[in-house]
Formats: C-alpha cells, structure tokens, sequence
C-alpha cells in the first residue's frame, strides 16, 4: 500500500502533538517528509526532534514541494484562511485545524477553492474520528436511545494567560478555540440538522474577545441542545445524550473521549502510549483523524464523508451567530 506522505504547516504546539501521533500509526502507511516554519531554527529543530527529513522557513517553500501528499496546518486561527489557499492553491491536499475559519464566508472561500483545484481538504475536529464517537453514531444510527430530546455539552479551562487565546488579532474567544467542539459535538448528533433557532448569552474579556459562553440550539420537534464554554475556569467537561429509550454520558473530556456511559454500562476505548510528552488531553487521538485522511485519499475522496463541508459551514455558522449575539467581531468580518 502507498505511504502517505505529510508535510507539516507550523513548528508550535499542535504540531508536535500532531507528530508524537502520527508515530503511533504503521510507519509503512504514515510518514513525514518535510516542515515549515517562518523561523528556519524552529522547524530545524522540530525536524531533529521528530527525524524530518526537510525543513523550511516559509510557507511557499513546503507548498512547491512535489514530494508532500497532504500538508497538516496549525498557525493561529487568523492564519487559516491565507495559509490553506497557499497550498490549495499549490494543489496539495490539506488538513487544516479548527475553526476552519473565521467566520462563514471564510468557510465557504476555502471550500470553493478545495472544489475548483480538486484536493481534498478537510477541518480538523478531531473529535469525529475518536473509536468513542464511531460508537456514538452507531448506537444513534440503531434508534438505541430512542428520540434524542436534549444534549448537553460544557468545555471549561483556565485559559486567559494564553494570548492566542485572549487577542482578538491573534483570533482569539472561547467559543472559537473550544466552544466549537461543544457545537461540533450537537451538529454530529443531530445529523447535521440546522437549529431552528441561536440562542447566545455570555461575558467579554477586555479585549473584545468572548470568555464564557453559553449556547441553546432548538430544533424542530422541541429538541435542544445546552452548551457552555469558558475560558475563566476549570469545568468538569462532561457530556451527555438524552433521548426517549436511554442516555450516553462521556463523563470527561467529551472532545478527546476513551469512555463512554451507555444506559450505566461503562466501555473504554484506550489510546496507545505517546513516546513523547505532548502538550493537550489526549493528543495521541490525532491518530483516528490522521488516518482517516489517509483512508480518504487512498480512496479519492475530496471531502470528509464524516466531516463534510456541509458540516464544517453548519458549524462555523453557528459559532458566527453565537458571536453575533454576544456581540464579538473580529477585523476578518468587514470584508
């Protein structure tokens, strides 16, 4: 089988996470071929940490590479959108981390210049592709839990130390960095269902970005969804899934999930050891989406049958009007 050759867009944190995980997959199936970062000395040493074979001080240098399949992107949010054209543009195949973008028309822009250069690109809501979601759809898929009625999904961590977190020119906000797996989480239960309405209540940081959040999502048929995120405290970070004939509770860290509660009945789905110290929960889960994106290009796909675009737009366009109404704008929404 061909091996899948990466090319990795940035030398921070996500990257190296991104990396320790690849190195738990086949080698013969996964491997790493070149880095890039605006800083040489960075992406050297990345390189020498995870045995790169090339690494690059700019962007353009790691889109003309012939020898890359598919590039991972992990600059700061206000970046995905220059960055993802660059290599689209170069006809690479991209991953991209969440938010797509950020706001709607951003999504849209990327996913049309995806379609018209014909590469596969995909947004990288890892959560998807975790063994533990495969399992919540499934038992969703069977009726298990009847009629899903309500949902309920909190995301809380002390973040507002972290600058790309709390500067609005870096894209920072709660719902963007976190309250998005919360949103991601509603639109994969309800099958990507469109809300028939947003209702968003929240605080501001100093800086105009948002730092708590809470999210109601009505559908058709008096179903709902109750989100929060907060950047100012620690929650538990559970999850559950209410219908008429049972329940799935994820009892912490929904968006990385290794249990699950079905009807009481506890299952878990261990991730394989990282050989390296990584730096977010579960970061060795990066795994499933990888793969996936492996799976997808063996098979020619240009999108994500498990993260269409369709769901990325539902998505962002929610996160867009949960801003709106908590009123955080950033310098991208006037164009």
């Amino acid at each position: 089988m061909v091996v899948t050759r990466w090319g990795i867009c940035s030398a921070g944190k996500i990257a190296h996470d991104f990396l320790v995980a690849l190195k738990t997959l086949p080698p013969e199936d996964h491997k790493v071929v070149a880095i890039a970062s605006r800083d040489l000395s960075r992406a050297q040493q990345y390189a020498k940490i995870h045995g790169i074979p090339k690494a690059y001080g700019s962007y353009a240098e790691l889109a003309e590479d012939g020898g890359v399949d598919v590039v991972h992107i992990g600059v700061v949010n206000p970046y995905h959108l220059p960055t993802s054209l660059l290599f689209i543009q170069a006809g690479k195949n991209v991953l991209c981390e969440k938010p797509l973008g950020m706001n709607t028309a951003e999504v849209k822009a990327l996913v049309q210049a995806a379609r018209q250069k014909n590469v596969f690109f995909m947004e990288g809501l890892w959560t998807r592709f975790f063994p533990a979601s495969e399992k919540i759809r499934s038992l969703l898929s069977q009726g298990s839990l009847g009629d899903v009625m309500v949902l309920h999904a909190e995301f809380g961590s002390p973040q507002l130390s972290i600058p790309r977190c709390v500067e609005k020119e870096l894209g920072g906000g709660g719902l963007l960095d976190i309250g998005c797996y919360c949103i991601q989480f509603a639109c994969m239960v309800f099958n990507g269902e469109k809300p028939e309405s947003i209702l968003a209540s929240g605080f501001l940081h100093d800086t105009g970005v948002d730092k708590t959040v809470s999210v109601i999502l009505n559908y058709s048929g008096n179903r709902q969804a109750v989100l929060t995120c907060t950047m100012t405290a620690r929650m538990p970070n559970r999850a559950s899934i209410n219908g008429t004939k049972g329940m799935i509770e994820i009892p912490s860290h929904f968006w990385c999930p290794t249990e699950l509660v079905v009807n009481r009945e506890r299952e878990e789905f261990p991730l394989p050891p990282p050989s390296q110290k990584m730096h977010f929960q579960n970061s060795t889960g990066l795994r499933y989406e990888a793969e996936h994106v492996r799976q997808c290009l063996l098979k020619g796909l240009k999108e994500s049958p498990i993260l269409t675009h369709a769901d990325s737009e539902l998505v962002n366009s929610i996160l867009e009007e949960a801003r709106r109404q908590v009123g955080v704008f950033y310098p991208q929404d006037k164009v």
